[in-house]
């Protein structure tokens, strides 16, 4: 059933409410859905280039073609909004998920490509490799249940019967250490659905009484009644079983309950295994219910409890629970289970020497946990070596700052291995690589002391991946491979051995493709560049599903804020434009925040990438004749306790640059600029249309305009409402709706569960707009969440979105 909050009721098809009537091309007024111009179409509904999974080994390719845009029918089916997850009850699975369809094998070597006989009407979820690379476990949705079917190289894939896959809160499949088993986690036989009572049992309540501030992030599809808690129960229920792939035969080991990790060591001895308890909550999601967190034996039986974990529904603002978090097995030991503690309380403005702590508890499991490591700041990551390595990732709050230690478990030290501003793409080294031990663990992949770690590569000319090898002990890295400077590629896996592996490549012309590329001697690099020639064979040969985008043109260009601030944007123009015309011109951002205005300018994104255009994108609209500014920089520096004390004025400095940079070039025609953003993006539309008249009108997608209905923070501000009510104010558009005299269209999803941005600030927001005599039109999308994916949503957001700056920025196709 449908929950609304606000004003509005939706009773069916498309809720459109207007400052003025608007009609279709018939002359009739425009209250059913509409679809944007034939060509439009065209693109949106082109060929989508196929999801790929890589097997450890990097021998082949597993390939599968994404199914985009369902109808909405389906995504008005039945739903079930249930401790933060909207369940689809038919699947048991989560509600508006949608996999690929015809998976197909592809061999490295030479591109041969193998189908896999999945029915077409079935769509791949997941895929679990066996470490060897051999074998598959494909996690497929089917009409009626989420079902295993298992496969290899050189095995037919075929289903498992009787294995109704629960995949709601933990991962329901992996390979046993000895990778000759799967460990599963199905629906059990639970008896028929909980009926609704025929009136509700009572009323909702809340009580609270000296309690502290939470986030209010925590609030999105909560358990509200006690029906609610036994559909919960109903679908949340799970039970592990052993699964032999080759008879399908399944062995039940464990009772049935609410399960997010069924784990095994990695000498099969034993299962770590955690388990949501209750009492169920009303205010906290799942994740925050109580859990029990235990060691049993490998038939099942329980050796050892590590915790017993409370609710958890009075966790600070962007703090973490107390207890054992992120428990996890040491890959390179038998049988040692480590963990993560607050030692701060959890609260991250605790004045603390340490904020956490690394913990460590041995066979038989039945002694005290020992400490292994105090960290000074948040540990957000961990990874293991393959030698006894822990490398971890720790977030330091204030300055919004990383550091990367080294731990040696067995000797017993730790060191900094490097650190840096969050923010600084430029010089972010990466992330490890990853490869798979023979019983299934992932550790770091290694060569001698050096590990791998791949990039975005960020430089002020634009992104170029690379793939290095960094020295353990010194730090520095030898650079492998680096993306060559007039395409865009990347590195998706090793392929066999260290000196293969595959990567993609593509240009603004060359449709995506995979490569087996092979590295030989060392050469005289020029600074930065990779230190090993390379040659390379292509593996897969897709076709451009929309050559008419071929057309499009794109720059990265530089400028200045008033206060000197660098600055840059993604520049696109029309098929066909002619240097000197002035276009409409249409600027997408999204606002983000910064320490310092080093970090605040650097480029991010490339002008290399092939353009594919999805959904209800603002790229549409090159199609149009106009030109797009996109990824336009639009950074709040500051402080991070006080950033958005000056959010207003610096939101305006930002624009204020983009917009003379794109007159000054000779593409933008100053009187017909439209600015659009979606969520915090729609916040920053309202503010511009208020604060500036730089734009003759504007698109605020599925945004917040109140922040004082978030009291306890919203994005990154970190202080109350009742420590900054003015901030609080000042960034919030309803305020000065009043302000507003450029045309707005407001559209949002008619069920958003974001609580940041939930469908009454849109309606709001609205009202406000139009009672001061501005114009505006709203339209709510049924059943749509935060971001819109049924066809008829999609294509009629395109089609609002065309026909509102065609109509205030005179674009369309007179302007082309």
């Amino acid at each position: 059933m449908l929950r609304t909050t606000g004003s509005f009721k939706l009773l069916a098809g498309l809720i459109c409410i207007l400052a003025a009537p608007v009609s279709s091309d018939s002359g009739e007024p425009a209250t059913g859905w509409q679809s944007p111009p034939e060509d439009i179409l065209e693109v949106l509904h082109a060929p989508q280039l196929p999801w790929v999974w890589t097997p450890p080994t990097g021998e082949y390719l597993l390939l599968a073609d994404p199914v985009y845009y369902p109808s909405l029918e389906a995504l008005a089916a039945p739903m079930h909004k249930l401790a933060g997850i909207r369940v689809n009850p038919v699947l048991n699975s989560i509600h508006g998920r949608h996999g690929a369809t015809s998976p197909r094998l592809v061999r490295v070597e030479d591109g041969g490509v193998v189908p896999l006989a999945l029915p077409p009407d079935l769509q791949v979820l997941g895929v679990d490799f066996s470490a060897d690379g051999r074998r598959f476990a494909l996690t497929v949705a089917t009409s009626d249940h989420i079902g295993l079917w298992v496969g290899g190289v050189d095995e037919r894939l075929r289903e498992v019967e009787d294995v109704a896959l629960n995949t709601l809160i933990a991962d329901a499949v992996s390979w046993t250490p000895d990778q000759e088993h799967l460990v599963c986690l199905r629906v059990p036989e639970r008896g028929p659905t909980p009926e609704p009572p025929a009136i509700p049992a009572g009323p909702e309540t809340a009580e609270g009484e000296g309690a502290s501030a939470r986030s209010t992030y925590e609030a999105r599809n909560l358990l509200q009644t006690a029906y609610d808690d036994e559909l919960f129960k109903y679908y949340f229920v799970s039970e592990p079983v052993i699964v032999d792939p080759a008879d399908g035969s399944a062995t039940v080991i464990g009772e049935a309950g609410f399960y997010t990790e069924v784990d095994f060591s990695p000498d099969g001895e034993y299962i770590l295994v955690e388990r949501l308890v209750g009492p169920w909550s009303h205010e906290v999601a799942y994740w925050r219910f109580g859990q029990k967190i235990e060691v049993w034996n490998a038939l099942g039986e329980p050796v050892a409890e590590v915790a017993v974990l409370p609710l958890a529904d009075a966790v600070p603002v962007h703090g973490v629970r107390t207890g054992p978090r992120m428990v996890f097995w040491r890959a390179t030991a038998p049988q040692d289970l480590y963990w993560i503690e607050a030692i701060d309380g959890g609260d991250p403005v605790a004045e603390v020497p340490h904020r956490d702590r690394i913990m460590v508890l041995r066979e038989p499991f039945t002694g005290e946990p020992s400490e292994v490591f105090r960290a000074e700041h948040r540990v957000w990551d961990v990874a293991w070596g393959t030698d006894g390595a822990l490398m971890l990732g720790q977030y330091e709050r204030m300055r919004r700052w990383y550091h990367v230690w080294l731990l040696d478990v067995d000797e017993g030290t730790a060191r900094l291995w490097y650190d840096l501003d969050a923010g600084d793409s430029y010089g972010n080294p990466g992330y490890p690589v990853f490869t798979q031990l023979p019983n299934g663990e992932w550790v770091m992949r290694q060569n001698g002391t050096g590990v791998y770690f791949s990039g975005t590569g960020a430089t002020e000319d634009g992104d170029r991946p690379f793939l290095d090898l960094r020295d353990l002990e010194t730090g520095e890295a030898e650079r492998l491979f680096r993306c060559a400077p007039d395409r865009y590629e990347f590195f998706e896996a090793f392929a066999g051995s260290d000196d293969r592996f595959v990567f993609r490549s593509e240009s603004p012309t060359e449709v995506p493709n995979y490569h087996l590329a092979t590295l030989g001697g060392e050469i005289e690099p020029e600074e930065g560049e990779a230190t090993r020639s390379m040659t390379s064979i292509p593996i897969t040969r897709f076709e451009d599903p929309s050559p008419q985008l071929r057309q499009i043109t794109s720059r990265i260009v530089h400028y200045e804020r008033a206060d000197g601030v660098p600055l840059s944007f993604n520049l696109y123009l029309p098929p066909g434009y002619t240097g000197g015309t002035l276009l409409p011109t249409v600027v997408s951002a999204y606002p983000l925040e910064y320490s310092d205005a080093s970090t605040a300018g650097q480029t991010r994104g490339s002008d290399r990438r092939f353009m594919r255009i999805y959904g209800s994108s603002h790229l549409f609209f090159l199609l149009r004749g106009y030109a797009v500014l996109d990824r336009t920089a639009m950074p709040m520096i500051g402080d991070p306790e006080t950033t958005y004390d000056t959010f207003t004025e610096q939101l305006v400095a930002d624009a204020e640059a983009a917009v003379a940079k794109a007159v000054e070039m000779g593409v933008a025609d100053p009187e017909r600029i439209g600015v659009i953003g979606h969520s915090h993006g729609a916040l920053m539309v309202a503010n511009l249309l208020a604060h500036t008249d730089l734009f003759s009108a504007g698109i605020a997608r599925s945004g917040s305009y109140n922040k004082t209905n978030q009291p306890f923070g919203f994005q990154s501000e970190r202080r109350s409402l009742y420590e900054a009510r003015d901030v609080y104010i000042q960034v919030s558009p309803l305020f000065f709706a009043d302000r507003i005299d450029e045309p707005i269209l407001i559209i949002h999803g008619a069920d958003d569960s974001n609580p940041g941005t939930l469908t009454s600030q849109s309606e709001v927001f609205y009202e406000a707009v139009r009672s001061s005599g501005g114009t505006a039109r709203l339209v709510l999308l049924p059943f749509e969440d935060h971001g819109y994916i049924a066809r008829e949503s999609v294509e009629h957001v395109l089609w609002e979105q065309l026909r509102w700056f065609d109509m205030y920025l005179g674009g369309g196709e007179e302007s082309r």
